[in-house]
């Protein structure tokens, strides 16, 4: 699942055994994006503290499906199957409506938001894509544009870190080789407790 050593829930001692019971989903499965952190398992503890915070924390303003929208949409920019895969099912799931899920995957897969009615949201969508393959190219008129749509500046600094995790993320399973064998996909944590990791 990885090109690097990875230790399995079973084998797993000490701090580590306690981080993975924490993260747990259905039958002791823990999301490889997680266990790849196996053998340094402090940089697991970052990695989810910053994955609950951004996108699973009851203080966003943003609804949860767009959030999600724009993970997909930067794991897509970043050719990130594991991460498109693993969020456009906790999309679907948010929005509980397949057709709408196709539609805005078909739509992000040819750089098009017309179903995605908010003016904002779709501005934020043109934020994320600059944010991901441009980032020295952004001004000041970027945030400016996304104001003039309706989105507050806490929205605009969600939106940024949003777009931050999943190119963290994304370069993460990319440069480690993870794949989602063995995962069960759109699994996410089912509490906004910050301290609360288990996956539903």
């Amino acid at each position: 699942m990885s090109w690097i050593e990875v230790i399995s829930f079973d084998k797993a001692k000490g701090k580590l055994k306690s981080l993975y019971e924490k993260v747990t989903g259905p039958n002791n499965n823990v999301d490889n994006i997680m266990m790849i952190h196996s053998l340094r398992p402090h940089t697991m503890v970052g990695h989810m503290a910053i994955y609950k915070n951004v996108l699973h924390n009851s203080a966003n303003k943003l609804p949860k499906w767009y959030l999600e929208t724009l993970g997909v949409y930067v794991s897509m920019l970043n050719k990130c199957d594991y991460c498109i895969e693993h969020h456009f099912e906790g999309l679907k799931r948010l929005l509980n409506d397949d057709e709408k899920s196709k539609e805005i995957r078909k739509e992000l897969e040819n750089d098009s938001f017309k179903s995605i009615e908010k003016e904002g949201y779709q501005q934020g969508l043109l934020y994320a894509k600059k944010l991901t393959l441009y980032p020295n190219q952004l001004v000041k008129n970027d945030i400016v544009d996304l104001k003039e749509k309706g989105i507050t500046e806490g929205e605009i600094l969600e939106i940024n870190q949003v777009v931050s995790y999943f190119n963290y993320a994304n370069r993460t399973v990319l440069g480690l080789g993870v794949t989602t064998k063995g995962d069960i996909l759109g699994l996410s944590p089912s509490s906004s407790e910050d301290n609360n990791w288990k996956h539903q």
